[in-house]
């Protein structure tokens, strides 16, 4: 072998050799970092339960686990008070991370009906000015409703006044709900833009919505059939939950007798000798 073959073989050798260590060098690098990132653990919220879509998730349906980053969809949760209150947008099945694509808001696409105690039915009535405190009640106030009722005929009818219910919760005023965002959204019409209006104020509603027991319901249901505007809607002070103890019905009797100072059925002439 000649001086030249045996340096071409040598520089050969020193090549494959390079090129051995840089192949070696790069998958070692590869490798440290795909076990970093392995090994890089993160806290994340998921469903320690079946949750149905449309449920509103509560803190007894989540938990929260480490899982290695490289295993984590995006947009995940790490703290459970930040998914508190929100709707499942689709079935979340037990162990699946919740993410931000899984969860609403509650607002227009949630509707009213996670709103509505079980065992309760909501009621919407129509209202003005007069019977709803100018308008002024809000979703989650509490009212009072009070109820006209007329009572037999010609000679004999009479109106009486009388607390039909008490602490009473507001779901809604107009399309304004409880625990929504006070806002619609709506397309102008030309169908292109969108318009958003603001709730926070709204007295032009007509409606209120309550939630009541299906007998509460039934009577309400039949006021507002007959006479609308026999219902009155009493605002509460948000700290006052007492129920009184019901009083008499009104009447023009039994506030003529209150104001003379006499109980009804008595007369303020003398008896006969």
């Amino acid at each position: 072998m000649g001086p030249n073959e045996s340096r071409n073989l040598w520089i050969s050798i020193g090549a494959g050799v390079f090129a051995t260590f840089m192949l070696y060098s790069y998958s070692q690098e590869k490798k440290a970092e795909l076990e970093k990132a392995a090994g890089d653990k993160v806290r994340v919220v998921v469903a320690r339960e079946d949750i149905r879509d449309m449920d509103s998730i509560y803190d007894n349906v989540l938990e929260v686990v480490e899982k290695a980053r490289v295993d984590v969809e995006p947009d995940y949760f790490d703290s459970i008070p930040a998914v508190v209150g929100g709707v499942a947008a689709i079935p979340i099945r037990k162990g699946q991370t919740i993410t931000k694509n899984k969860i609403l808001e509650p607002g227009p696409e949630t509707g009213m009906a996670i709103q509505v105690s079980p065992g309760k039915r909501a009621v919407t009535i129509p209202i003005n000015d007069d019977r709803a405190n100018a308008r002024l009640i809000r979703p989650g106030d509490r009212v009072d409703i009070m109820a006209i009722v007329d009572s037999g005929k010609g000679i004999n009818q009479k109106r009486e006044v009388s607390v039909l219910m008490q602490d009473v919760v507001i779901l809604a005023t107009g399309v304004n709900v409880h625990n929504n965002l006070p806002r619609t959204i709506e397309r102008d019409p030309s169908g292109k833009a969108l318009i958003q209006t603001t709730l926070t104020g709204d007295t032009k509603y007509t409606t209120i919505t309550i939630e009541a027991k299906t007998e509460e319901a039934q009577d309400l249901v039949y006021l507002a059939a007959t006479n609308s505007s026999s219902l009155y809607f009493l605002l509460r002070n948000p700290h006052d939950r007492k129920i009184q103890p019901r009083v008499p019905a009104s009447s023009a009797e039994s506030i003529q007798s209150r104001t003379s100072g006499l109980a009804p059925g008595f007369s303020s002439q003398p008896p006969p000798k």
